[in-house]
């Protein structure tokens, strides 16, 4: 949940000064360690060595509850070891943002060594590998590493680092921050499960009140993926009253702060807490996202149980290359344009495959009046291209570029199929005439992140 990222960045936040000097000793010296980060499995660090990317992990194990405590929080019994949130946090070389990205404890995935299953089963997995006699530090750090395995093959990038924080800290913590501002666009009644009960509009938030807004996702329109969005507006709400200047200059307050943060948190043994806070210390509210891992839709497996389908791996790692990339340097001078043919030294061969019957023969005689040379006009293949495309054989740059100019948004791409010196002209289902634009073609779902990200300065209202 939340509590994992509130508990990191209540060290981190505070870190830039020499008095986040001395925080960074005190956390030092009482945070929790374990052996999280695998010696394989775990996916190379690609273009950018010095960027991070960090796992932040909630464990909801209740075993450290008092049975006072269990009521007072609507927690339930313990039911062993759930890994509910997971979160990847990249951060550049350069410290100038932060990405956040959620991934639904119900995601359907290759967890290494043990086929598909749902994501929250990889941490039961890893510390059920370990022999039951090994002391539980041993035990835990089996799950952690497996669970670095599973995000890292999920996402193609290297993890670097792993902080981990249970449900009791997430309470501590957030009891010190002394409450966080949140909008619900409607009221909610929860009691029964989660113990949520809110009106709608602006409040502030806090201790067990927080907890269940961040549990609940029973009575949600969208389920666990509102609940996601739930903790990530917390994560926001906790950024923005740390950056607040109340909490800033109150010496006092800060060594609370990283005192219930390091005390709840485990992380692995070579993050240092302090060089991470000066990693961070550019970054602004406005400057950090939220947003979820893109989802293709929800589903059922082999058991009957509900489960979420991701995008495919390739749509996956496209994903957070893109989300990983380091910020661009200012670009080059532009190259000059590629030399373009005359229209007259052009032979075309135009094929039809919009499945509009004489097709072919108009985009071919409106060819010819433009001065091109249209050798062959007929249907393609197939009747259902979707995008008019431009076929050249290499080295006919120059004579596709000039056909081009004819049919702005073909899609334009080297080929085996014409002769050397011949184009081919592909008409598809986007196809508007010659000299007119090619009707957009509307992107792909799958490929997608379900919404657009949400940055820690937004307060607009949710679920």
């Amino acid at each position: 949940m939340a509590r994992a990222v509130a508990a990191v960045l209540s060290v981190v936040l505070l870190g830039a000064s020499g008095w986040g000097w001395y925080l960074g000793r005190v956390a030092e010296a009482t945070v929790n360690r374990t052996d999280a980060i695998p010696t394989a499995g775990n996916s190379n660090a690609g273009d950018a060595p010095e960027a991070m990317n960090l796992l932040l992990v909630g464990n909801d194990s209740r075993s450290q509850l008092s049975e006072e405590q269990l009521a007072e929080l609507s927690a339930g019994t313990d039911s062993g070891i759930n890994t509910d949130t997971m979160i990847l946090v990249h951060v550049p070389a350069d410290g100038s943002r932060a990405s956040f990205v959620s991934f639904p404890r119900d995601s359907y995935v290759e967890i290494p060594g043990h086929g598909m299953d749902k994501l929250n089963a990889a941490y039961a997995y890893g510390y059920g590998e370990v022999d039951d006699s090994a002391p539980e530090e041993e035990r835990a750090a089996g799950g952690a590493q497996l669970l670095v395995q599973t995000i890292s093959q999920l996402t193609g990038l290297m993890i670097d680092h792993y902080a981990e924080v249970d449900l009791l800290g997430f309470f501590e913590l957030s009891s010190v921050v002394g409450g966080v501002e949140v909008n619900l666009c409607a009221p909610v009644d929860d009691s029964a499960y989660s113990g949520a009960v809110f009106d709608a509009g602006v409040q502030t938030i806090a201790g067990a009140e927080a907890l269940a807004f961040v549990r609940q996702r029973h009575g949600l329109p969208r389920g666990d993926l509102d609940r996601i969005v739930r903790q990530q507006v917390f994560m926001a709400g906790v950024l923005r009253k740390i950056l607040d200047e109340d909490v800033l200059l109150d010496l006092g307050k800060q060594r609370q702060l990283v005192e219930a943060a390091s005390q709840s948190l485990t992380i692995d043994r070579d993050l240092v807490l302090l060089e991470l806070a000066q990693q961070m210390q550019a970054v602004t509210a406005g400057s950090i996202e939220f947003q979820t891992v893109p989802i293709v839709g929800d589903d059922r497996d082999d058991e009957g149980r509900s489960i979420l389908r991701l995008a495919d791996e390739d749509d996956l790692h496209a994903f957070f290359a893109d989300l990983s990339a380091e910020p661009e340097q200012a670009a080059a001078p532009t190259a000059e344009a590629p030399p373009t043919a005359a229209p007259s030294e052009v032979s075309v061969e135009v094929y039809n495959g919009s499945g509009i019957p004489g097709l072919a023969g108009e985009a071919g005689t409106a060819l010819e009046d433009a001065g091109f040379t249209v050798t062959s006009t007929g249907n393609a293949s197939s009747s259902d291209y979707t995008q008019t495309t431009i076929r050249h054989a290499a080295g006919d740059e120059a004579l596709a570029a000039a056909l081009a100019a004819q049919v702005p948004g073909a899609v334009t791409e080297a080929s085996e199929d014409p002769s050397p010196g011949t184009v081919q002209l592909v008409l598809g289902e986007d196809f508007n005439g010659v000299g007119q634009q090619t009707t957009p073609q509307a992107p792909a779902p799958t490929a997608t992140a379900a919404e657009p990200p949400r940055t820690a300065a937004d307060t607009s209202c949710i679920n």
